[in-house]
């Protein structure tokens, strides 16, 4: 506050531009150094050179500190002194180019741009005010050759200056990363950027991610407006590509004293499981993480950033090989013809003035110039840049270096173009500059476009193309301390989709601890026979690996769907491809179809002796006693109950599959009526004992035939509607069992089948209920009660078979059927027959007359 009272005082000066008798024009300055190179016209040059050490000393203690101890307590930044080379080349190849600005030398002035905001606007009052004041509003040069400022390594050095600027409307080129804030020509009328519109760099870091496979990212940037549009323009990008933000922190201006905030990023990088790191900001607050002395927090992490961070090695930083591996994106830029042939042949005898230059050489060497030694070295008369590591030169041009080169040139157009349209050309060949005026530049310079000497078109920030391209560099280091930046891939944001982006993957030199390019993910990666199951509150890349569903498979890795299997096909038991379903059915070559088969033959070849056997003592007593056509009848159905179970057996087809149901439903419908039959006719027997009975008319007549023929005429139309509207037809089950094909007969219409066994079912129960009612009847040969047992052996069958049918599927179900068929008529020829069979084979004794008689008797 009291610089900035000072100063707000000081201004309310009138602005003298004569150098007056007396004036302290030449009083020894106390704070940082300067170069200055004269000329017609001088352009200021401020660059952060030196940093100092204690960021958050008072500018007012500046005032009683010695000169030698200010110069020790600062810390020489090696990389922006690349920037002042180029300037100094631009102008020195601009003052030879007889086509600009012919007969006019272009001088400069070099100044530290100080990360401290004091400290800026007295680099800029010293400027405006001569070579060696700091008075406000007042000039020590006879004539005002100060024309223009090139600066503005970082935003808040740009906004900084130009509040002083602009008082005197003194145009401000900046050639740091492209602020949107500062092309706001109301708020900053006076700044020009010259650096690309970084828009597409978001994009090219997400496909850098995408190609690695690195969907779990922390972002760490500064806390400044142009950041912050950083950020959201790269989350934006991320939420494109699936791609999640494990953390975000901002880096605060100054913050290394700060220990609980630093301490509080260290312990969230620590914590955090992301492997991949993006870093973005101006490089006053990523000088904080720069020379931090915590090695651990930056172990096993790969770190993406662009130029604008200064990861060059540091003398006094030990633990700055951790950034080995490192990616970063710098804005394409030209070669300069001679810039590299520039940087060879110079050396302090060139420039013996440039205390900025001996400092940068001193420290490129580790040596001194002069004569004397600094730590046993003296500097070799043939020493040459070229020989110098990554850290103190780059042959090629960085792309701030390229910005500024450019910054050079536009200023050098815009003065060309001016002097042709005031017509002052002449007056300027005299040295006559009084014209000159600040203010009168800013309408050449919106609208300044020029070819640079790589044959580039160049115009200003704001009405460039907004899509830039970038060379992607690793930064390697080695163990004698030394470093190199490789190119290793680019992206061209205007190239054709899918060839924007290329990167050597071979060429990449990974961080130590890697290897290998190690994924960087917040959940593993679901192997085959899973797919990604989300997690709800989580990030999309935060999940959870769920089995495939029944039918489905997934045979790569990371699949967020598992896919179907084609309905002739199966899943293998991990799920990870799908086999051919075999085509199965009820066979009579496998095990069961033998076994249901050979049970069938048996049991109507036995059920056909028996018949045989009825036949031969067709005249006994116990063959007569119950209607002999009936027992003829129902055996013969029975025989043919058990055949019928053999239409449900082999590969089914439109024969069997019509014969199937209808066959087992008539069948079984005669022998039950039969049954039925010879149920009442055990009754009307009884009742024609007794006297005047009008049943006796009925004993020994047709009407038990008729009977049967009646209830199977009825079970005949049933089947006959069936199959008109709606017959069984072949049918393929691909749903029941997940691993075959069965084949099987469709009953066509499920009302018309469950119709048929209803059918059954109801004679069966008026069967046995007549059967039960007439058990205990006195007849020697009463088969009621055997008819009570078999018809409840039937029921019993038959209402179990209901349940397990539906449950079952496949030939099992066929198998059911099958079962049901031959244990009911099992039950119904065991139960009324084998009685009878045994008394005519075993004890023929008693099935004579003449037993009966005595049996009466008794």
């Amino acid at each position: 506050m009291f610089f900035q009272l000072y100063f707000f005082l000081l201004l309310q000066l009138p602005l003298s531009v004569g150098r007056e008798k007396g004036s302290p024009c030449h009083a020894e300055r106390t704070f940082s150094p300067t170069y200055y190179r004269d000329g017609d016209i001088v352009i200021g040059g401020f660059f952060p050179l030196l940093l100092h050490k204690v960021y958050r000393l008072k500018y007012w203690k500046w005032f009683w500190e010695h000169p030698q101890n200010i110069g020790k307590q600062n810390q020489w930044q090696s990389k922006h002194y690349y920037q002042v080379l180029a300037f100094m080349f631009a102008v020195e190849e601009i003052n030879r180019n007889p086509k600009l600005l012919p007969n006019i030398t272009l001088g400069f002035q070099i100044f530290n741009a100080h990360h401290n905001e004091d400290r800026t606007l007295e680099s800029s009052l010293v400027w405006l005010s001569g070579q060696g004041e700091t008075i406000p509003n007042y000039s020590c040069e006879r004539l005002s050759k100060s024309i223009v400022v090139i600066g503005g390594a970082t935003s808040e050095l740009t906004i900084s200056m130009e509040t002083l600027l602009e008082l005197y409307r003194f145009p401000q080129v900046t050639y740091g990363l492209f602020d949107p804030l500062l092309s706001d020509p109301v708020q900053f009328p006076s700044v020009y950027q010259m650096a690309s519109r970084d828009t597409s760099l978001p994009v090219a870091m997400v496909r850098l991610m995408l190609h690695f496979k690195w969907t779990w990212v922390g972002l760490v940037a500064s806390e400044d407006s142009r950041s912050e549009k950083f950020l959201r323009d790269l989350q934006e990008e991320m939420v494109k590509n699936d791609v999640c933000v494990a953390f975000i922190h901002r880096l605060f201006t100054g913050s290394t004293e700060d220990i609980h905030h630093y301490s509080y990023f260290l312990n969230k990088l620590s914590l955090s499981t992301a492997k991949v790191i993006v870093i973005y900001g101006n490089t006053d607050t990523l000088l904080t993480l720069r020379i931090s002395r915590v090695p651990r927090a930056f172990l096993n992490r790969m770190w993406i950033t662009s130029s604008q961070w200064n990861i060059a090695k540091n003398s006094l930083n030990i633990f700055f090989d951790h950034f080995h591996g490192a990616l970063i994106f710098a804005d394409q830029t030209s070669k300069i013809p001679g810039f590299k042939h520039f940087l060879k042949t110079i050396n302090p005898d060139k420039y013996p003035e440039d205390i900025f230059f001996h400092i940068f050489w001193n420290s490129a060497f580790g040596c001194t110039f002069t004569i004397g030694k600094i730590d046993g070295a003296v500097c070799s008369p043939n020493s040459s840049l070229d020989t110098l590591r990554l850290s103190y030169i780059d042959l090629t041009m960085s792309d701030q270096s390229y910005t500024v080169y450019n910054a050079v040139y536009a200023v050098a157009w815009a003065l060309h173009e001016m002097f042709l349209v005031t017509s002052e050309m002449e007056s300027n060949r005299n040295g006559n500059n009084s014209g000159t005026y600040p203010w009168k530049l800013h309408s050449f310079l919106k609208n300044i476009q020029f070819n640079n000497s790589a044959g580039n078109l160049e115009v200003l920030a704001e009405k460039k193309n907004s899509f830039a391209n970038y060379d992607i560099f690793n930064y390697v280091t080695f163990d004698n301390d030394t470093e190199v930046l490789v190119k290793v891939g680019e992206f061209i944001s205007e190239a054709p989709l899918g060839q924007e982006f290329t990167i050597q993957q071979k060429a990449i030199v990974w961080p130590r601890t890697w290897g290998e390019p190690l994924p960087s993910r917040c959940s593993k990666v679901c192997s085959p026979g899973f797919h990604i199951k989300a997690l709800e509150g989580k990030p999309v890349c935060c999940f959870d690996c769920a089995p495939c569903p029944q039918g489905q498979i997934s045979n790569q890795t990371g699949k967020v769907q598992c896919m179907k299997c084609t309905e002739d096909q199966y899943p293998n038991r991990e799920r990870i491809q799908c086999l051919p379903k075999s085509v199965t059915f009820l066979a009579y070559e496998e095990n069961l179809g033998i076994a249901l088969a050979s049970i069938a033959a048996s049991f109507s070849l036995l059920t056909a002796l028996v018949l045989w056997v009825f036949v031969k003592h067709r005249d006994t007593p116990i063959v007569k006693a119950n209607n002999r056509d009936l027992s003829y009848l129902l055996l013969f159905s029975l025989s043919l109950c058990f055949l019928c179970s053999l239409f449900f057996i082999g590969r089914p087809s439109a024969a069997n599959c019509l014969l199937r149901q209808t066959t087992f439903g008539v069948m079984f419908t005669v022998a039950i009526s039969s049954i039925l039959a010879k149920t009442i006719t055990v009754v009307l027997a009884f009742r024609a004992t007794r006297p005047g009975s009008r049943s006796i008319k009925w004993v020994g007549s047709r009407a038990p035939i008729s009977l049967v023929v009646f209830c199977t005429f009825i079970q005949v139309t049933l089947c006959a509607m069936w199959l008109f509207l709606s017959p069984p037809f072949p049918d393929v089950d691909t749903h029941s069992d997940p691993e075959h094909i069965i084949l099987e007969c469709n009953e066509g219409s499920l009302i018309a089948f469950y119709s048929v066994l209803g059918y059954i079912a109801f004679l069966a129960l008026g069967s046995f209920t007549v059967a039960f009612l007439a058990r205990n009847l006195p007849d020697t040969f009463n088969e009621a009660k055997f008819i009570t047992f078999s018809m409840l052996v039937f029921c019993s069958v038959w209402v179990s078979f209901l349940p397990t049918y539906q449950s079952t599927k496949g030939k099992m179900m066929v198998a059911v059927e099958v079962f049901s068929i031959l244990s009911s008529s099992a039950g119904l020829l065991g139960c009324i027959f084998i009685p009878k069979c045994y008394v005519i084979l075993v004890q023929p004794q008693k099935n004579t007359k003449k037993f009966l008689k005595n049996n009466t008797i008794s």
